[in-house]
């Protein structure tokens, strides 16, 4: 349907793209809010530097930030860079899943999905935090699909597998590392937001889920630790800053890469394992 002719393709992208902005900004909000345990209706926004509230002029998606030359009008501090590409980011989401998916049920279900799954990651990187109030919705609105597909018992057992298997092994894990290393090895956020993904791309997906994560992960880490050195520059802490700075580096958010590995793999999940089975003739 989405190609029906070039017109409509192209009004369709620019819907997708317009409501991808918008949504971003208010999901970075909501992860904000989420993470200082703040209402996510409730309350006007603000500037973070000097709280004055926000006009409508100031809240237009991307362009309000360009305008004001990345700064507040009120108060001329710099501001965060996280909103833009917030935006900018489900913009591009909600465009890959339309042209996957085309207009269908399993769009909608992906574009809700990718939703929660950007909420909880803008909540990770504000307060380290993934709210179990979006961990619920996320279960919810798979149980909503689920009792939408034609084939409900198998939808169900798929959905339940690829919840517990991965999730489970996970945590087990991580107990084991918690015991050797004495103290905690994985927060238990990250293995909720694994479970949640594991109802909506079963046992198969969700372990190649869990598999790109780890490589995001080590990329994001790396380059997020590269970046922070460069930044404290060549002068070395002081001795009662060294184990103060040494915790800080190992508290790092694991729950974006979970989300955005959750987002390939619901997008491309079949294709990369069958790519990677035809490696071995199978």
């Amino acid at each position: 349907m989405l190609h029906i002719s070039p017109g409509f393709t192209l009004y369709c992208a620019f819907l997708a793209a317009l409501i991808g902005l918008c949504a971003g900004s208010f999901l970075c909000c909501a992860g904000q809010r989420a993470a200082h345990k703040a209402s996510v209706l409730k309350g006007r926004s603000h500037c973070d530097s000097c709280g004055h509230v926000l006009s409508a002029r100031d809240l237009i998606p991307l362009v309000s930030f360009v305008l004001a030359g990345g700064r507040c009008r009120y108060c001329g501090k710099r501001l965060s860079p996280l909103m833009p590409a917030a935006e900018l980011l489900t913009a591009g989401v909600f465009l890959l899943l339309l042209f996957r998916f085309d207009i269908s049920l399993r769009l909608w279900e992906g574009l809700l999905l990718s939703s929660i799954l950007l909420a909880c990651t803008f909540a990770d990187l504000e307060g380290y935090i993934i709210p179990d109030r979006f961990i619920l919705l996320g279960v919810l609105v798979r149980l909503l699909f689920i009792f939408l597909s034609r084939d409900l018992p198998a939808q169900l057992l798929a959905a339940v597998l690829g919840g517990f298997c991965v999730a489970a092994a996970v945590l087990l894990a991580a107990l084991a590392m918690e015991k050797l290393l004495k103290r905690e090895a994985m927060g238990g956020g990250d293995i909720k937001l694994l479970f949640l993904t594991g109802l909506y791309l079963g046992w198969q997906k969700n372990l190649l889920c869990l598999l790109l994560a780890c490589l995001f992960g080590l990329i994001f880490g790396a380059v997020a630790l590269h970046l922070k050195r460069r930044g404290s520059g060549p002068v070395p802490p002081a001795d009662g800053e060294a184990e103060e700075e040494m915790a800080d580096e190992k508290l790092f958010p694991w729950g974006p890469s979970i989300a955005l590995a959750a987002i390939a793999a619901y997008t491309y999940g079949d294709s990369i394992i069958s790519w990677y089975l035809g490696l071995f003739g199978m």
